[in-house]
């Protein structure tokens, strides 16, 4: 299958080109063009390989959540006229990312077992095991990175350092805890528990706008309710819908992007195997069928219908 590592158009009218970890962004005057590739990052590095249909999964994943949420705060989303591309709103972003954690996995329990009972100034009650449900929704903010790590940051570092002005800042907790609120309805609505997440915003002309995606596996981690506190009783892992087991496995063949360390080899039944794990979660977190798009050329099939979507605009 012909995976999409990245994409290198010259659209008419573009201004600005950007490469992220996953995503192309074509900037035009007052619009973005969002190609969501179907590379993978981990411990903020982009891994070797592709995975078929990742990027796909992401951008539709996101578009559903944007559309469902749109009634809880204003988002970039305008179309998407293609399975990998979203078109939107061009917000200046705000340079931090608002991570919304209702239970002690991840990163977090990382610092938690590491001794560390205040997370990004939260403090964390003492006991808790890896997995638990947190007494109640917490944010714990980072920055975000163009290169490198994101960091974990407080909310009074982010106030005194004047990187969100106050009254906005008050604004994105309130929209990220109400889409959290959001997320978790919809997750148990299919059988699963939203873990936790993180949201982006922007600003433009004054008005907070949601952007990038939302409670898609890369942003985000699901549990599996049925299975949940037997596997808390039992002292078991979770089964998860998330990015995390590609960390794990990376962990586990000793790589966490820290100096000095090699990206371990990605065999094909690796990468067939996320593929598979991305779409299962799509279907289970969505509740539709995965339809894949045609992948004989993507790329050739991505920049035709952005063409003629930005030629109608």
């Amino acid at each position: 299958m012909n995976a999409i590592q990245e994409t290198n158009f010259q659209f008419p009218g573009q201004t600005a080109f950007y490469r992220g970890k996953v995503r192309d962004v074509y900037s035009f005057p007052d619009k973005l063009v969002m190609i969501a590739s179907d590379r993978i990052s981990a411990f903020d590095v982009v891994l070797p390989r592709p995975i078929p249909f990742k990027g796909q999964v992401l951008n539709q994943t996101a578009s559903y959540f944007l559309k469902a949420t749109a009634d809880i705060v204003p988002n970039w989303l305008l179309d998407v006229p293609d399975p990998n591309v979203s078109i939107g709103l061009k917000c200046e972003p705000y340079a931090v990312e608002m991570v919304v954690r209702g239970y002690l996995a991840g990163h977090a329990w990382r610092q938690y077992r590491d001794g560390h009972r205040i997370l990004c100034g939260v403090p964390l009650p003492d006991g808790l095991r890896e997995n638990d449900r947190l007494p109640t929704p917490i944010i714990t903010p980072s920055t975000k990175a163009h290169e490198g790590h994101d960091e974990d940051i407080s909310r009074e570092e982010i106030l005194s350092r004047s990187i969100v002005p106050q009254e906005e800042y008050e604004q994105l907790e309130q929209y990220a805890l109400a889409l959290f609120a959001r997320g978790t309805e919809m997750a148990a609505q299919q059988g699963l528990i939203l873990v936790d997440t993180k949201y982006e915003f922007g600003n433009l002309d004054g008005k907070v706008y949601l952007i990038d995606e939302v409670h898609t596996p890369d942003s985000s981690r699901y549990f599996y309710a049925d299975t949940y506190q037997a596997n808390q009783e039992a002292e078991q892992p979770q089964k998860q819908l998330s990015k995390e087991f590609v960390r794990e496995w990376l962990i586990a063949n000793g790589f966490q992007g820290k100096t000095g360390q090699t990206i371990p080899a990605m065999s094909d039944e690796w990468v067939n195997q996320i593929t598979t794990r991305y779409i299962e979660l799509f279907e289970k977190v969505t509740g539709q069928s995965f339809q894949p798009a045609e992948a004989t050329d993507p790329v050739a099939r991505i920049e035709t219908n952005i063409l003629r979507a930005i030629t109608v605009e």
